[in-house]
């Protein structure tokens, strides 16, 4: 949503107005407008399902997606809005908006030239996400423009070149202390929740890291879905920066406060495709990281066969290129390979994952000892990184700030002055999946088991997942408990009770 520009400016008639009215549609961050076939504007400009269609109320629009509706569900003079369309446009029922045809998109032809083999300059980058930013792009021309980029066809200095338009496009946060400090993982590991560790361990021990983190699209959990079960994510700028030179460090939902909203778009369409190159990661992720003002940034890269990265020399060629933008942007970054083998902790699932954390920073008999040691290991890093530890004595301060209590308090402090501290919910409804012959766990399948959690309602059920209890290496009897799936509704429980039991593989059991 933007104001207008000179080249194509609404018109002051009634030929192109209708009266808006508000569906109630939910069509996720897609806007659209549902018009009738019959109306004068779909019939004098011969618009028809799925036309591109600029929108505008006052100095406000928004480029949607028409549905053409033949039923009598609209009036003549009337134009729906989805939910998406209605937050852009603000107003209310009855107000009159105009539309028209949208301005042609002249960066498309960018994206044409990368499919034929042309890199994509610095200027092209920039008009491409520009126009993304302004809704320009259908789905279907950023589907284009992701498989275009996947498959490792960006260099480096294209992933330069779409890291600074991202950032260039969005808003940059300020910082009066250095370093400010960030760590991040690329994902694909069920329960790796560091981040609600790391931040109060490194903020207890007085270094600045304002740590925004993003909701899950296709997995069950996103560091931001699990601290929402614990405080208020969806804060602004302002109240990051306030959060944060009080207690040196928060934990926010980063799509909330504009940082790169083009990465925020491009994602949606992305992880569906499966067509999350290293390109197109890495400039997701810096652009991220520049945009907060991160000056020392860790990267986690978990590796095994069923996480995100899956072999070493991948793992390798991914942390050269993110080591290669990061030099471009001036941020000081390292990254640190890890075990993708099995999941971390054993909640799997918002509240679940939340469960584990408190765990550890309650230091609670029988927290999850991976889980932990993870965390130190990766605060150590950041420690040393920012020089609050000497090398090698990084993991020592992070354990002592953790045994004390310290970084409890400060989580407690963050939690606090986000908006106050929450209580986990809990599932109604429970299944156990057992094994059925005996033997010795010997592999887990990550992507299934995030399946598993996912159909049985999370994220968006923050209290929906599995508690899982059979590590690799674990040996187990016959009826002895691999899995508790967590649903809020029955018929959830029972969707995800359906796939688990019939994934052969999903815990392979060894003889």
């Amino acid at each position: 949503m933007t104001k207008h520009s000179a080249q194509h400016k609404p018109g002051n008639g009634a030929a192109h107005q209708l009266r808006m009215r508000r569906m109630g549609i939910d069509t996720y961050l897609v806007p659209v407008v549902y018009m009738r076939r019959d109306c004068h504007i779909c019939r004098s400009e011969g618009f028809e399902a799925y036309s591109r269609v600029e929108v505008w109320r006052g100095n406000k629009h928004v480029i949607a997606t028409l549905n053409v509706v033949d039923a009598p569900l609209l009036a003549v003079d009337e134009a729906g809005l989805s939910e998406a369309a209605w937050r852009a446009l603000g107003g209310s029922d009855g107000e009159h908006i105009k539309i028209f045809h949208p301005v042609p998109t002249q960066s498309f032809s960018h994206v044409r030239a990368k499919i034929y083999g042309t890199p994509i300059t610095s200027e092209g980058a920039g008009a491409i996400m520009r126009d993304i930013v302004d809704g320009r792009y259908s789905e279907i021309e950023m589907a284009a423009m992701v498989a275009a980029c996947a498959g490792n066809r960006m260099d480096v200095a294209e992933t330069i070149a779409f890291t600074r338009a991202m950032v260039n496009v969005g808003k940059r946060l300020q910082w009066n202390k250095q370093p400010v400090v960030d760590k991040h993982c690329v994902g694909g590991l069920p329960g790796n929740r560091t981040t609600l560790i790391v931040v109060p361990i490194v903020a207890a021990c007085g270094l600045t890291i304002p740590k925004t983190s993003s909701r899950a699209i296709t997995s069950p959990a996103g560091s931001a879905d699990t601290m929402e079960t614990l405080a208020p994510v969806d804060i602004d700028i302002a109240h990051i920066k306030r959060v944060v030179e009080q207690e040196n460090g928060c934990i926010a939902w980063g799509g909330g406060v504009n940082l790169s909203p083009a990465d925020d778009i491009l994602i949606r369409v992305e992880r569906p495709l499966g067509l999350d190159s290293d390109g197109q990661m890495v400039a997701s992720v810096l652009s991220k990281k520049y945009a907060a003002g991160s000056t020392h940034v860790l990267i986690d890269i978990p590796v095994g066969p069923t996480a995100k990265v899956r072999s070493q020399q991948a793992a390798v060629s991914l942390s050269e290129r993110l080591i290669a933008v990061g030099e471009a942007f001036g941020i000081m970054l390292q990254t640190v390979i890890t075990d993708g083998t099995q999941p971390v902790g054993r909640g799997i699932g918002p509240a679940l994952e939340a469960l584990d954390v408190l765990a550890v920073l309650q230091n609670a008999p029988g927290a999850p000892e991976d889980l932990r040691q993870r965390a130190l290991r990766l605060s150590g890093m950041v420690l040393e990184m920012g020089g609050k530890a000497q090398p090698g004595s990084g993991v020592e301060l992070a354990r002592s700030v953790l045994e004390n209590g310290s970084a409890w308090n400060k989580f407690q402090a963050i939690c606090e002055a986000q908006g106050g501290m929450r209580t986990p919910p809990r599932a109604a409804h429970t299944h156990v999946i057992v094994a059925n012959h005996r033997g010795r766990v010997g592999a887990i399948d990550n992507r299934r088991l995030s399946r598993v959690a996912a159909l049985a309602g999370a994220p968006k059920a923050h209290a929906a997942g599995v508690l899982f209890h059979a590590p690799i290496g674990t040996a187990v009897e016959v009826g002895q408990p691999l899995m508790t799936i967590h649903a809020e509704s029955p018929g959830e429980l029972a969707y995800a009770r359906t796939y688990a039991q019939a994934q052969e593989d999903l815990v392979q059991i060894i003889q």
